[in-house]
C-alpha cells in the first residue's frame, strides 16, 4: 500500500484536531485581551461548529466539480487564512468571525480528504489507509494542550492560530505535488434548496446543541435553533425524495452496509464522545486533580488507539467486520461504564491502564467502522458518502456532549445544586448505554460483509462460496 497519500492527507487532518485542543488551554488570556468572558468566547468554538455544519454537506459537490486535490489544498488556505485573521482579532465579534471562517475550512478538509483517500485506494488497501490517516490526527490532541499550555504561558496565544501556518503551507505543497491527479466524474447540478435546508438543519441542531450544553446564550436560543433545525431537516427529506439530483442522496442508505456503519458510529459517538467533556471534569472536579494532572491521567487513551491502529487489519481478516464491530461496540460501552465506578480512592495507575484498553476497543471500533461505510459504496456515490458521514458526525459528537451536559445539570439539580460526583457516574452510566445501542445495526449485517475491505474469507462446510454481499 501506498502511504503516501494517507499520511499528506493527516497534516490536515493532525492541524485541525490540535487547533481544537490548543485553543481550549487558552481561553482565559484570549477572554482577557480582547476584554470579553470565557464563557462569551465559547461563541467561537460554535461559531467553528455552526460552519462545519453547513458547509460539510456540500463538500462533496465542491469536490467533484472542482476536483478533491485541489478542494482539498485550497480548504487548507482558507483554514490558514481564518488562523491569521484569529491572531489579529481584537474583539469577539471578530474572534467569531474569524473562527467561522476557520469551519469552511475545516469542512472541506476532512471529508475532501477522506474522499481523496477512497477513490485513490484499493478496496482491499482501506483499512490500512484509514488507519495511516488517523494515526497522526490522533498525535494532535495528545500535543495540543501541552503546545497551547506553552506557547500562552511564555510568549502569547497569538502563536496558537500561527502556528498553522507552516503546517498549513507543507500541506498545501504536499497536496499539488504529491496527490494523485484524478479522473473527475460527472458534475452533477448543485442543488441549491437542498445546501440550504441541509445547512439549515445540521447547523440549527449543531448550533443549539452547542448552546444548551455551552450556556454562553440562554438555553432558549439553544431550544428553539434546535426544533428549527429538526424542521429544516424534515423539510430536506421531503425535498430530497422528490428532486432528481439531491444534495446528500437518502437512497445511500439503502445499502445494507452503509447504514449499518452510519447508524452505529453515530450512536456510538453519542456516547463515547462524551467523555473527553465528562472525564476531565470528573477528575479536576470530583477528584480536586490540576488540569495538568487530569491531562496526564487521560492521555494514555489515544496511546492506546495509536498502538490499536497497527493491528485492526488483521484482527478484521480473522473475524470479519460484523463479529469485530459488535464485540468492540460491546466492550467499548462497557469501557465508558467503568469509568461511572471511579472515586478519589482508586489509583490513578489503574484508571490509567483502563484508560489505555478503552482507547485500544474504540480505536478497534472506529477504525473498522469508518472502512465499513465505504466498503459497498459505487464510487459515483463516494463523494455524498463522505459529506453524510461527516455532517452526521457532527451532529453525532453535538448530542453527545448536550447529553452529557443535560444529565449533570438535572442530576445536580436533584442534589440541591451540587455537582458531585453521582452526577458524573449518572452521566457515565447513560452514554455507556446509548453506546451499547450500536451493536444493534450490526447485528442485521450478513457475516461477509465487506469482504473487499477486510480480507476475511468465510469458511464453509459445503462446496458453496461466500455468498455476495448483500445491500
Amino acid at each position: 500500500m501506498n502511504r503516501t497519500v494517507p499520511l499528506v492527507l493527516a497534516i490536515a487532518l493532525f492541524m485541525e484536531h490540535m487547533d481544537s485542543t490548543v485553543i481550549s488551554t487558552a481561553l482565559p488570556a484570549i477572554a482577557t485581551d480582547i476584554g470579553t468572558t470565557p464563557i462569551a468566547l465559547k461563541l467561537a468554538l460554535t461559531a467553528y461548529l455552526v460552519a462545519l455544519a453547513i458547509f460539510i454537506p456540500v463538500s462533496g459537490w465542491m469536490a467533484d466539480r472542482f476536483g478533491a486535490r485541489r478542494v482539498f489544498a485550497s480548504a487548507i488556505v482558507v483554514f490558514m487564512t481564518g488562523s491569521i485573521a484569529c491572531a489579529i482579532s481584537d474583539s469577539l465579534t471578530q474572534f467569531v468571525i474569524s473562527r467561522f471562517l476557520q469551519g469552511m475550512g475545516g469542512a472541506m478538509m476532512t471529508p475532501v480528504g477522506r474522499l481523496v483517500l477512497v477513490r485513490t485506494t484499493k478496496k482491499s488497501d482501506l483499512v490500512n489507509a484509514m488507519a495511516w490517516l488517523t494515526i497522526p490526527a490522533l498525535v494532535g490532541p495528545l500535543a495540543g494542550p501541552p503546545v497551547g499550555g506553552f506557547l500562552t504561558t511564555f510568549f502569547s496565544w497569538h502563536w496558537i492560530f500561527l502556528i498553522n501556518i507552516p503546517i498549513g503551507i507543507a500541506g498545501v505543497i504536499f497536496a499539488l505535488t504529491l496527490l494523485p491527479a484524478e479522473e473527475a466524474p460527472p458534475v452533477r447540478r448543485v442543488d441549491w434548496t437542498g445546501f440550504m435546508l441541509a445547512g439549515a438543519a445540521a447547523s440549527g441542531i449543531v448550533f443549539g446543541l452547542s448552546v444548551i450544553s455551552l450556556p454562553a446564550l440562554p438555553p432558549v436560543w439553544g431550544v428553539a435553533a434546535t426544533l428549527a433545525g429538526v424542521v429544516a431537516f424534515a423539510g430536506y427529506v421531503f425535498h430530497a425524495r422528490r428532486a432528481p439530483d439531491p444534495l446528500l442522496n437518502p437512497k445511500l442508505f439503502a445499502n445494507r452496509t452503509f447504514r449499518a456503519a452510519i447508524i452505529g458510529a453515530n450512536l456510538f459517538r453519542i456516547g463515547a464522545g462524551a467523555v473527553p467533556f465528562l472525564l476531565p471534569l470528573m477528575l479536576q472536579l470530583g477528584f480536586g486533580l490540576t488540569p495538568f494532572q487530569s491531562g496526564m491521567v487521560t492521555f494514555v487513551s489515544a496511546g492506546g488507539a495509536i498502538v490499536m491502529k497497527f493491528t485492526v487489519k488483521p484482527i478484521l481478516r480473522a473475524a470479519g467486520f460484523r463479529m469485530v464491530l459488535i464485540g468492540a461496540a460491546g466492550g467499548a460501552a462497557l469501557s465508558v461504564a467503568i469509568n461511572g465506578f471511579y472515586t478519589p480512592a482508586t489509583p490513578l495507575a489503574l484508571i490509567m491502564a483502563l484508560l489505555f484498553a478503552s482507547g485500544l476497543v474504540r480505536s478497534l471500533f472506529f477504525t473498522s467502522a469508518n472502512a465499513l461505510t465505504f466498503a459497498d459504496v459505487p464510487d459515483a456515490d463516494a463523494a455524498q458518502a463522505t459529506a453524510v458521514t461527516s455532517a452526521m458526525q457532527q451532529v453525532s459528537i453535538a448530542v453527545g456532549v448536550a447529553l452529557a451536559g443535560g444529565v449533570l445539570d438535572v442530576v445536580s439539580s436533584l442534589s440541591g445544586g451540587e455537582l458531585g460526583l453521582s452526577a458524573f457516574h449518572m452521566g457515565f452510566f447513560t452514554v455507556a448505554a446509548i453506546s451499547a445501542l450500536a451493536v444493534i445495526p450490526f447485528l442485521s449485517l450478513p457475516p461477509d460483509a465487506g469482504q473487499t475491505v477486510s480480507g476475511h474469507a468465510l469458511r464453509q462446510a459445503g462446496p458453496r462460496a461466500a455468498s455476495p454481499v448483500r445491500q
